[in-house]
């Protein structure tokens, strides 16, 4: 087996082709194949390879390989930009396996703090399956992490896009406006 590295832009372009061909299993398949064969000195990692084919599986309405996809980032350990047990239970969501979706954010909770990213994909995913007190605690959790932090554009960028998740779950809720919606206005 020949080893192999991946570069940003390279996944850049699988990507790209999924979006523009619809090929969101050929795609898939392909990144696996590269997460198997990447070099350790690779620019995009193992486990963001398995996390980025779980993704496609997904958009190709594969719930079941993407969980796999993502259970193996788990297993490898690597660095991800969304952590994979938030992608997992994701999948596991689709799938109806709630309580195994459960405890793979329980283990995310219980483990080193989850980046804005991770935040955002948790709240979005609770939103999106009607847990709004869930949805809301991921995102106000996240964003109190960030407050009076100095963020590089990049991450005040999700930071923004956390608290407007966190904004419209807490108008679902009929929730009043607190200090972290008035961050909002400065933005």
């Amino acid at each position: 087996m020949r080893l192999t590295h991946v570069t940003t832009a390279e996944l850049d372009r699988l990507e790209f082709h999924a979006v523009h061909s619809g090929e969101h299993g050929r795609i898939a398949a392909r990144l696996l194949d590269l997460a198997n064969r990447v070099d350790a000195g690779s620019e995009v990692t193992r486990a963001e390879l398995f996390v980025r084919a779980g993704e496609q599986w997904e958009i190709a309405q594969e719930f079941e390989r993407a969980r796999a996809a993502y259970q193996r980032a788990i297993d490898d350990g690597g660095p991800t930009v969304v952590d994979a047990h938030a992608l997992s239970a994701g999948a596991l969501l689709q799938l109806d396996e709630r309580r195994q979706a459960e405890a793979h954010l329980e283990r995310l909770e219980a483990g080193e703090p989850a980046g804005l990213a991770t935040h955002i994909h948790v709240a979005e995913v609770l939103y999106a399956h009607g847990d709004l007190e869930g949805a809301e605690r991921w995102a106000t959790n996240g964003a109190r992490r960030h407050v009076g932090r100095t963020l590089g554009p990049h991450e005040r960028d999700l930071f923004l896009e956390l608290l407007r998740i966190r904004f419209r779950v807490r108008s679902d809720l009929g929730r009043a406006e607190d200090d972290l919606d008035l961050l909002l206005d400065q933005g």
